[in-house]
């Protein structure tokens, strides 16, 4: 009879774990499935075997070994193979080391004069550098500046008291716990050590905390690829969340990250059990830039700064002039980081601060630091949102509102528009980031771009908004009016669209003073059938109008959606203000007709007797194509408007008395 050769293992293991007694608790199963990893990840024809190669005491592959050293002097991420040779090093009694070293000792591990290569201060890079260079030192005697240890100490110590700056982030996340790992792993130095292994194992609660029971991973993130938003299984993340879990599909082929964690003795057991199918929560992760700066105080004038730009705050006006001279003491203008606002280089560095706040609508939005961020999560669905994060302002690679029903990925995204996905602008994700406000398995998204300045070149003038919807994912579409349903076996989402359209062959509406989406997600748990998902979608309420504010006399955009049990509204522009009427959308009070109209509309305002209102008709731009101030008395209860002259469309009818406006969108046919 023919045994399985995981069975065997399996058998082996356990007895190695019951005789042997190891020094850490992982459970048994996660460290069975671990060298079914290392196994298959080996037999493979492809992936990332060096590190497997190594830990199996097999002979490495030197080709691939040497492709590998020689990008390293020239390759910008070089920093992801350091990683790697480090690890290779250490598992290793010395073999590799007169052919690894060399290559290793070539290459800056820190801020230097005149590198338009290399990238150290982004928060995955940080600790790849850091630990590398660590780990030299206390192995090979390697020779350090005398801010490494405190910068590094400080480093783990933000991260386990704050959490990452690049939340969520599936591009970025498995590099940084790569570096994490390699110090619990091998740091001779106790502090260092607990701290990184404390980290590391942060790092990939917050995986597992937006992870579903299918094993993807979908999230809102604070920098991202759109590549990450594609594929449920495959990419690098996938390896550390089947490790952990065994949920979704075994990787064929060992990732970046996979090597590293299957062959760390790092203690998950917590990890793995910190799982749940389901999740309703806000999760508050960071600090506010201000209490960065106290937290940074102790830090050399280099890593201060260093560890700004980490959170995202390079051309702040807090900041800017720190950025600014710390780009010309190091010679770094035309690094590859910096080449949006290379043409500001020329201008006195004096003048900064100024430039910083006038183009507020970009040195602002890069901060990724000190964010709420809702999650809803039940078995294979989840939604998930960064609450009112920079609206209207530029993004940068930040992903606000993700759903993912399934295997399959849902979210919006402005800019421009393109078919394929992968040739959007890598680092501008959103040329507009909405305001999105999430209350359990629903999300408002409302977009209401700021003004941009033509020196940041014509990247920012595509505002249109795009939806990532999957056709091919779904085994039932449906559509009524503006709401988009999918269902993907017993998982369910609907999108509230802006308009029914496309561009470029892509779900999308072009750009407006303002629109409002909505998506919410639900499951055969929470609904039963899709049909009474569908049910409830048909029954919900939304609302959206344009008014001028009395107090601040400024243009207030307002949505609202109430569906199933679930609430939101919002009125953008009105935030900072006191004493705002009350917003009655869609109320039985005000009364008007015929709806649609041809070229009368009539108002009735026999609710209003005896009051003074103002009347304004909205475009869905936010024009005013009508506005009348009157007294209603008996005589005249309703007004007839003369809608002959307006174009075809949808508009909105805002009635303002002493205590509340009220709304009524209406239907100018043809």
């Amino acid at each position: 009879m023919k045994i399985n050769r995981h069975v065997l293992l399996s058998v082996k293991l356990l007895i190695l774990l019951f005789f042997c007694k190891p020094s850490y608790s992982n459970n048994a199963i996660y460290e069975q499935r671990k060298e079914a990893y290392i196994d298959s990840c080996l037999a493979s024809a492809s992936g990332k075997k060096l590190i497997l190669q190594v830990h199996k005491g097999l002979p490495l592959d030197t080709s691939v070994l040497n492709s590998l050293l020689t990008s390293i002097p020239t390759r910008s991420t070089s920093d992801f193979i350091i990683i790697e040779m480090i690890r290779i090093l250490f598992l290793t009694n010395g073999e590799y080391d007169s052919r690894i070293l060399p290559v290793l000792n070539s290459v800056p591990y820190w801020i230097n004069y005149g590198d338009t290569l290399r990238g150290y201060w982004s928060e995955n890079h940080m600790i790849m550098w850091m630990s590398s260079d660590w780990l030299l030192h206390e192995r090979y005697n390697k020779s350090i500046d005398n801010d490494l240890r405190n910068r590094l100490v400080h480093y783990l110590e933000l991260k386990n008291q704050y959490g990452f700056y690049e939340f969520f982030s599936s591009t970025y996340a498995p590099y940084a716990f790569s570096g994490l790992v390699n110090l619990a792993d091998f740091s001779q130095d106790i502090e260092i050590k607990n701290l990184a292994a404390q980290a590391a194992q942060r790092l990939l609660s917050d995986l597992l905390l937006l992870t579903s029971d299918k094993g993807v991973f979908f999230p809102v993130a604070g920098r991202n690829y759109p590549s990450k938003y594609t594929n449920p299984y495959g990419e690098n993340h996938n390896d550390l969340v089947y490790l952990l879990t065994g949920f979704g599909e075994p990787p064929l082929a060992a990732s970046a990250s996979g090597p590293f964690l299957a062959t760390s003795s790092l203690e998950v057991d917590n990890v793995i059990d910190s799982w749940q199918p389901e999740v309703n929560m806000v999760y508050n992760i960071g600090h506010t830039l201000q209490e960065g700066f106290a937290l940074n105080s102790s830090m050399s004038k280099v890593d201060k700064v260093v560890f700004q730009w980490s959170s995202g705050a390079y051309f702040h006006p807090e900041v800017v002039m720190e950025t600014a001279n710390l780009l010309v003491d190091s010679n770094m203008w035309k690094h590859v980081d910096f080449k949006l606002l290379e043409p500001l280089s020329s201008l006195p560095i004096e003048n900064f601060p100024n430039i910083s706040r006038n183009l507020d609508y970009i040195s602002q939005s890069t901060l990724i630091c000190g964010q709420e961020i809702a999650i809803f999560k039940n078995h294979s669905i989840t939604l998930s949102s960064i609450l009112d994060f920079w609206k209207g302002k530029v993004g940068f690679q930040q992903y606000p509102c993700v759903a993912n029903i399934g295997t399959t990925a849902v979210f919006t995204s402005s800019g421009e528009v393109k078919f394929d996905w992968q040739d959007r602008n890598s680092d501008n994700q959103n040329i507009h980031l909405p305001y999105v406000a999430q209350q359990k398995n629903v999300s408002l998204i409302m977009y209401k771009p700021e003004p941009t300045s033509s020196i940041l070149g014509t990247a920012f003038t595509f505002k249109d908004v795009a939806l990532h919807f999957k056709d091919a994912d779904y085994d039932e579409i449906f559509e009524d009016d503006l709401w988009l349903l999918g269902r993907q076996e017993q998982g369910y989402v609907a999108v509230r669209r802006n308009c029914v359209g496309e561009i470029n062959g892509v779900r999308a509406c072009p750009t407006t003073n303002g629109q409002t989406w909505v998506i919410v997600v639900g499951d055969s748990l929470m609904y039963g059938s899709f049909s009474n998902f569908k049910n409830a979608i048909q029954q919900s309420n939304f609302e959206e109008a344009w008014y001028t504010d009395s107090i601040t006399n400024s243009l207030v955009y307002y949505a609202k959606i109430e569906v199933d049990s679930v609430s939101i509204d919002y009125a953008w522009g009105s935030e900072a203000t006191t004493g705002i009427k009350n917003v009655v959308a869609n109320s039985s009070f005000l009364n008007v007709y015929p709806n649609p109209t041809d070229n009368v509309l009539n108002i009735d305002f026999s609710n209003f007797k005896n009051e003074t209102v103002n009347v304004k008709v909205y475009s869905t731009i936010g024009e005013v194509v009508y506005n009348n101030s009157m007294r209603v008395n008996n005589d005249k209860e309703v007004e007839a408007i003369n809608t002959s002259s307006w174009p075809k469309g949808i508009y909105m009818v805002m009635v303002e008395n002493k205590a509340s406006r009220f709304s009524k969108k209406i239907i100018k046919a043809e």
